[in-house]
This record gives C-alpha cells, structure tokens and sequence, in this order.
C-alpha cells in the first residue's frame, strides 16, 4: 500500500541530532519516529510516474553534495552527533569524504557532475578528444580538454588558477605534491601493463584492430631496460652483420697457353657455350676444352689454305658456328665433332657471327650482313646492307627481337626482323664499333665502345634511339660485358693500357682494374654461371677472371671449384 505523501522535513542545527537505534532509525525526544527520508520518487512526482508505480527501490541513495543548505545542515548535524567509539573511525571518513566533496564543488561548481540514482549517460565520457590520448603519459590532459570543452559549450571562462609562486623562483624549488606522485604511478603502472608503454610510432595504431608488431614492442622493452646511451636502432645497426665485402682477386685464378691466337682487332676467336666448354680458334683448327674436365678437343681443321676467323655458340651449346677467312659459315656439332652444313653467301672473311634460336646473323668484311634459318633448305632470309666498310661486331637483343650491328665505318645499327632497312643509327663513335653488348636487366638498353680513335662506351635506348651516357675509357674499346647477376659490366681494353675494366651501372664508377696481358685484350667471353669471364689476347694466352658474384651462391665466395677442377694450367694444342 502506499504511504500518504508528505513534506519534507529538514534537520538544523538547533534540532537535537538522532541517535542510532538498534533498528537503525532514528527516533526524536519524545520517542516518536520521524518520517522516513524523502526518496527521490517522493520529491519527483514525474520520475514517480516514469517508474510506473513500481514496488521496487534502491536500497541505498545515492546523493549528490549539493551547494545548499541541505548540505551545510547535514553535515553540521553529523558533527554535533555524540557517537560512540565504535563509529568514531566510521564518522572521521565520512567527515574527511564530506569535506572534500563539499571543498570540490564550491571550487569548481560548473565543471562538477551531479549523481543520483537516476542513470543519465555523460556525453563527454564518449567523447573520443576530450579523453586522454593513448599515446600521452600525462593523466591531466583529458581533464583539461574535458575542462576547456565544457568551458567552451557554457560559454564561460575557466576560473585562473593561483600563481605559484615556488616554481617561479629558483631559491625555493616546489616540493612534490600528491598530484607528481599519482603522475609518476600512472607511468610506472602502464609501463608494466602495456610493456614499456606506446611510442609516437603507434599513434597510427589507435583505431586499428591490429595490434602493434611483437619485435616492436620487444625492441621498445630491451630500450626501455638498456643502459646503454645509444638508441635501439643505432644498437640494431651495430649489432647486425655486416654484408659480406665482395672480394676481387687482381690475378687469374687459371692461364692457359694458346699458341696461334690471332692478334687481330676484327675477329671474334672465344666463345663459352652454356654446357661450359670453351671453343678457341687457333690457326686453322678449333679447340674445345671442357672447364669441367679441362679434356681439350679437337673440333675441326680447314686446312692450309684457309684460317678460322669467328666461333659462336647456339642457345643450347651443342653446336658452333664457324667462320672462315673464306666467307663460309660452317656448322658443327660439339658432341660428334662432326660438320652439319656448310653456308655460302659471304665474299670476304665471317668477323662475327650472333645466334637467335635457329637463326644465324653473320657478319663479313663484304659489308653484309646474313640472316639464315640454318633449318631450312635455302637457308638465306634476309640481307641486311647498309654498313660502308666491315662489319665487326653483331648482338641480339636479350628478348631477340633487335638486332645490333656496328662496323668499321663508325657506325652502328639497330635492326629488326620486319625490316631490311635500319631501325635507328646512331653515329657518334668516331672509331670502329666492334663492342657490343646488351642489357640483361633493362629492355632496349644498349652499350657499345669505340676503336682507337673514339675510347668511349656509349649507352643507347634503342626504344626512343636517344644516347644515354657518354664514358672516356682512354684506351681502345675492344669487348663489353654485361653481368647476369648484378647491373655491372666489363670492358677489356686495348691501345695503350691493355686492361680489364669492372663497372657499375649506372654510375659508371670503376670497382676494379685487372691486368697481365702484354697485348690488346682482343677476345671476351662469360661462363655460363656469369661468375667467370675469360680474355685472350695476342700474347698468346688465356685468363680466367673471378669478378661477378654467382646467382647460387654467396657474393664473395670463389665458385671457381665448381667449373674448373684443381689442376696445373693446361696447354691448349
């Protein structure tokens, strides 16, 4: 049933103060009871309507301390109440709770939250600025922000805190206060709960689901617990190892006795095919020597009246080409030491020959250039002219879509299978252009070197038929070289310095000199791993190289064991 409403009472401090009972209410002089504490259903009549007459009731109220005289009186009559010892410790919290309470709201009325029993959502709670950044160590920015914000929307200033005076003077230091030490808590307390706190690098962290890396976290703890003065990525940097120094030998791991090598600026006489077997022409005859085995073979011998003048390997290596002084092409096969076809056509000598797929580019002192199917009949598809003197040198493009030849007349040529004319020419040599190479790593770049007269490397984008780069040697330019492994390449080098040249594109900066041959390095050739090179020269000798690093293998470490067997220098006969 419901109790009749009644008003109010108030206690003042005139009124005798209640003594508890043991059925905890609170009984006057007279011995009557006084009317139970007005609830806020009582005062409320609309939060009474809201709750729908509902028999239910907390069982304990939650006020708030207002700035009234309801306050002052409560509190004036809790401490005028004679209690016994048993409540003294009880009295002096709640005392001391009071104080405080009453002492914050009536500093600071505006910025105060008022509680009842009644939930009502604060919204600056859910207010992601206001709160205190995940990223910030000091507890007192969101209470500022939420400060400024609520001063903001009651458009009134803040109350000026009192200057202190202590911190201004220097004599008189501030003493630590209790708000330093919760401060220094909050800090010591997240650097063990969230392992060394966040750092400014995870501030894009925030509103990710992901959390941040476990090395970071690892490596801000190992800073956070190091003693050392330098910082983690500095100790990361010396600690780590050191990249493995590609070491350069300036001597010839092997040498080899060619007698009868021809010292002649216009010849191509060394090729390696891809199963690493070198084929040397010497005189007359073609050698073959294994770099597995160091077994030399015999290829073939043209007799008396005619001289080898170029040697050219197929894709596969099983069978080489050779040219003659006589204009033929011959084709042989490496494993049956057996010729396979003859091709005619040249007037003059073959200088340089380039193989793509089956087709055989060949190049003659006549200033033609041949394209042959060497699987057809009529072997003869197409003939290139447009050189003034000798052809000396002839590449195919890593994707064998173009052709380059350069020749004696200074000039070089970029070709393509759909045309017999030139693609692009390019005539800023000034010497005959015999070194020709491709770029493995970049379509349609191309570098070439001149004679005597012109000591260049020059760099060309055949796509736009633009000149790239311009290098002077200072001495004649007699092969090129590029690296399978690494965007290097070498030049061997002729008048007057007689060298091997490593460089790195494209910087074109020089990484080493090598040197030992007494003659013009006229011949070059690359292993099939790209770790080796060997030239000849007309002193009658070839050398083999280690300067690319091996695609399989660690930069640095000698992969000569692996294509040349410990054996003394063979003799090539």
């Amino acid at each position: 049933m419901s109790q009749p409403s009644t008003p109010p009472r108030h206690f003042s401090a005139n009124s005798p103060p209640p003594t508890p009972g043991s059925s905890g209410r609170r009984t006057s002089a007279n011995g009557l009871q006084p009317p139970p504490s007005p609830s806020r259903s009582t005062l409320d009549p609309e939060f009474s309507s809201r709750l729908g007459g509902s028999p239910f009731r907390l069982s304990g109220e939650v006020r708030s301390p207002r700035v009234s005289r309801e306050g002052s009186d409560l509190l004036a009559s809790f401490q005028s109440s004679p209690s016994s010892s048993a409540h003294s410790s009880l009295n002096t919290s709640l005392n001391t709770s009071l104080n405080t309470s009453l002492a914050s709201s009536l500093a600071s009325p505006r910025n105060s939250l008022d509680y009842s029993d009644r939930f009502i959502p604060s919204r600056s709670a859910s207010n992601f600025s206001q709160s205190q950044p995940l990223g910030s160590s000091d507890p007192s920015a969101s209470q500022n922000a939420r400060n400024s914000s609520h001063n903001s929307n009651n458009h009134r200033p803040a109350p000026s805190a009192p200057s202190n005076t202590a911190a201004s003077n220097p004599d008189h230091p501030p003493e630590p206060t209790a708000q330093g030490s919760s401060t220094m808590l909050n800090v010591l307390l997240k650097s063990e709960l969230l392992e060394g706190g966040q750092s400014k690098d995870d501030d894009g962290n925030m509103m990710r689901f992901k959390s941040p890396r476990a090395a970071h976290h690892e490596d801000a703890t190992k800073a956070f617990l190091s003693l050392s003065p330098i910082g983690s990525n500095s100790h990361r940097l010396l600690t780590s190892p050191r990249k493995a120094m590609r070491k350069i030998s300036k001597v010839p791991f092997k040498v080899l006795d060619a007698p009868a090598l021809q010292d002649d600026f216009y010849l191509n006489l060394v090729d390696w095919s891809a199963l690493n077997v070198l084929a040397v022409g010497l005189g007359s005859c073609v050698y073959l020597w294994s770099a597995c085995t160091s077994k030399v073979t015999k290829l073939c011998d043209l007799g008396p009246e005619d001289v080898v003048t170029s040697v050219s390997w197929t894709g596969r290596g099983t069978h080489l080409a050779v040219g003659t002084n006589l204009g033929e092409t011959q084709i042989w096969s490496s494993a049956q030491c057996k010729k396979v076809r003859t091709l005619r056509g040249h007037s003059a000598r073959v200088g340089t020959m380039s193989w793509n797929g089956h087709t055989l580019a060949s190049g003659s002192r006549d200033r033609l250039i041949y394209l042959r199917d060497v699987r057809a009949k009529d072997a003869t598809v197409m003939k290139l002219a447009g050189h003034k003197q000798e052809v000396c040198g002839l590449k195919w493009s890593a994707d064998e879509s173009q052709l380059a030849s350069g020749g004696n007349d200074n000039k070089l040529f970029i070709w393509n299978l759909q045309s017999s004319q030139p693609v692009n020419r390019f005539n800023e040599h000034t010497a005959a252009v015999k070194a020709i190479a491709w770029s493995p790593h970049q379509h349609g770049l191309l570098c070439s070197g001149g004679g005597t007269a012109d000591r260049c490397i020059r760099f060309w984008n055949t796509l736009s038929g633009s000149s790239l780069n311009c290098i002077d040697t200072g001495s004649q330019v007699c092969n090129l070289q590029w690296s399978k492994n690494c965007n290097e390449l070498v030049s061997t080098h002729g008048y007057s310095l007689n060298q091997i040249i490593l460089w790195r594109y494209p910087s074109m900066t020089k990484i080493t000199t090598l040197t030992g041959h007494t003659y013009r390095v006229l011949y070059l050739a690359m292993s099939p791993d790209g770790s080796t090179i060997v030239t000849g020269a007309g002193d009658e000798t070839l050398r083999f190289w280690q300067v690319f690093p091996d695609s399989t293998h660690k930069a640095g470490k000698s992969t000569a064991g692996l294509l040349f067997p410990s054996s003394p220098g063979s003799l090539i006969r």
